[in-house]
């Protein structure tokens, strides 16, 4: 009974995490998202076009890949998680430093539904598929 609810537990941090972010890829669709260029661009980015178009696969591909990986036996679905979870822990650092670098270590930062996505791929970059 233990396994069946830690891996019911894991689960669910698995699936709200890569729903969630899979979500906020799939809500940049069709490519290039045009309101996030434009909001790259108006920021002075590099490539606005391209960077916006990288991110949005990238959260996608996260979320996908953060699922999928509890499916895939041995290395390469530990792999695949981890790898997932970099993406998105990258997205994430870009997204506290170029859209709400005011909210270092304050009340907004710890308010925000923000760290809870840069703690869990915290958490799967470094545990993988370990239960």
């Amino acid at each position: 009974m233990s396994k069946q609810i830690n891996f019911i537990s894991f689960m669910i941090i698995r699936l709200t995490l890569g729903v969630g972010f899979f979500l906020h890829g799939f809500g940049k669709l069709p490519l290039p998202p045009e309101n996030l260029s434009s909001w790259f661009e108006s920021m002075g980015m590099f490539a606005p076009e391209l960077t916006a178009t990288l991110v949005a696969i990238g959260e996608i591909a996260g979320g996908i890949g953060i699922i999928i990986g509890a499916f895939v036996k041995g290395k390469f679905g530990d792999l695949l998680t981890r790898l997932s979870a970099l993406f998105i822990f990258i997205i994430m650092i870009g997204a506290f430093y170029i859209a709400h670098p005011d909210w270092f270590i304050n009340k907004k930062l710890f308010m925000s539904e923000q760290i809870y996505i840069f703690s869990l791929s915290i958490f799967f970059l470094i545990n993988g598929n370990k239960r």
